[in-house]
């Protein structure tokens, strides 16, 4: 099984809706595992698949295919794969469970499908969706199945598959370090990557709010080193050794220090609330926000002098400062923050797309804030990498560092 072909589905990548990011991901990896990509290929939900799969059913390898797992019509992977093997669909006990979990009340109806494999076939567990992977097949050629919304398939690659071709072909482990970086760009990161450490091999996962970065080869001084010098050129706090989201780093100080948060929101328009009040627990530190996105209200809910607002305008340093004054006495939190900016796509007062300042306030310490320029990969990009860059801001200013420092030295945003 050292030959593998990849076989993506989904009409809207055949029509050219969406991009493909399956191929180079699953190439990389297991060319670096010293398996021979045979090829790839792009198949609309129609059950074109089913030929193909009968093709490389007959040679040995291993066989990745992605997409139409999902609970709808059109969905026919488990149902084709199931037909080439000569297997019938049977109900997983686990998955059941999970989607039981998962849906609550919803569950039943076409979902249930989701919960069938082929019979003797294995699952590979979905964390971040409801439809699980499975493989299985025979000692020549094996099949895996994975969902296709990259969110769902890349940390299941990652996570289940590679171990398992690890351990089909008996490759030992390799020493590998994992990081999280935040708010640069995928293609900039790997550039890095590549200038700092040509002898190494690197591997990169996108994430709504991060990259997971992965580091492995050479010697463990040797790789420690090459991310010491990225980290030299990005600036401090935008990697981070682990498995770790932005809010999760300031959620753990907030509840190490027994503090609580308030944020105002204006070009994020909510997106930073959201995250803070998402996980479970969340208003043991959290206590509200305000979304202002207008002058009036920034003025009337958070107490902006409106001199400040007229001379320096809303996409400010001095608003900034104001909003994160002024939610956190109307909260009585003990830390605040502030996001005021342009999402695009036009400018506003003047100020080009991207633009964006943070603002910090604290019992304990002087209010104080600062302006970055993110680069404009669209009005949802911006509006999560400002949230982003809050949190770990924020992180910085509790822990008593020099915000103004740390935004200034931020390269590659």
């Amino acid at each position: 099984m050292t030959n593998a072909s990849l076989i993506i589905i989904g009409t809207e990548l055949t029509r050219g809706i969406i991009q493909d990011k399956h191929s180079q991901l699953v190439s990389r990896e297991l060319t670096n595992l010293g398996i021979h990509m045979k090829g790839s290929v792009v198949l609309p939900d129609d059950g074109s698949v089913e030929p193909v799969l009968e093709s490389l059913v007959k040679e040995d390898g291993i066989i990745i295919v992605t997409g139409g797992l999902g609970p709808t019509q059109d969905d026919l992977t488990r149902t084709i794969i199931a037909e080439t093997f000569g297997k019938k669909l049977v109900e997983d006990p686990e998955s059941i469970e999970f989607l039981k979990r998962k849906l609550g009340e919803r569950f039943g109806g076409s979902n249930i499908k989701q919960a069938y494999i082929p019979e003797g076939f294995s699952t590979i567990p979905n964390e971040n969706g409801t439809a699980p992977g499975f493989y299985g097949g025979t000692d020549k050629v094996k099949v895996i199945a994975l969902p296709g919304p990259p969110r769902e398939m890349e940390p299941m690659f990652h996570s289940y598959v590679i171990p398992l071709i690890r351990k089909w072909l008996d490759i030992p482990e390799e020493e590998r370090d994992e990081y999280s970086s935040f708010i640069t760009g995928e293609s900039r990161l790997e550039d890095l990557c590549e200038k700092y450490g040509p002898g190494l091999t690197w591997g990169t996962r996108f994430q709504d709010y991060r990259i997971s970065l992965y580091v492995s080869g050479g010697k463990k001084e040797e790789r420690d080193e090459a991310v010491r010098k990225i980290i030299g050129e990005v600036g401090e706090y935008r990697i981070i050794p682990g498995d770790f989201e932005a809010i999760d780093i300031l959620r753990e100080t907030l509840r190490e220090k027994g503090l609580t948060i308030s944020c105002a929101e204006s070009c994020s328009g909510g997106v930073a609330s959201d995250l803070l009040s998402e996980k479970p627990g969340s208003s043991e530190y959290f206590l509200g926000s305000v979304v202002s996105y207008s002058p009036s209200a920034k003025i009337g809910l958070l107490s902006v002098p409106e001199k400040v607002v007229e001379e320096k305008g809303t996409i400010s340093e001095e608003c900034a400062y104001y909003m994160a004054e002024g939610v956190r006495k109307a909260t009585g939190s003990d830390v605040a923050f502030s996001i005021t900016g342009v999402a695009g796509p036009d400018e506003s007062e003047g100020k080009k797309v991207g633009t964006v300042a943070f603002g910090f306030s604290s019992k304990e310490r002087g209010t104080c804030s600062v302006m970055i320029k993110l680069s404009t990969w669209g009005r949802l990009s911006i509006r999560r990498r400002a949230s982003v860059a809050a949190f770990l801001l924020t992180d910085a200013y509790i822990k008593g560092m020099d915000i103004e420092k740390i935004a200034k030295e931020w390269l590659w945003i």
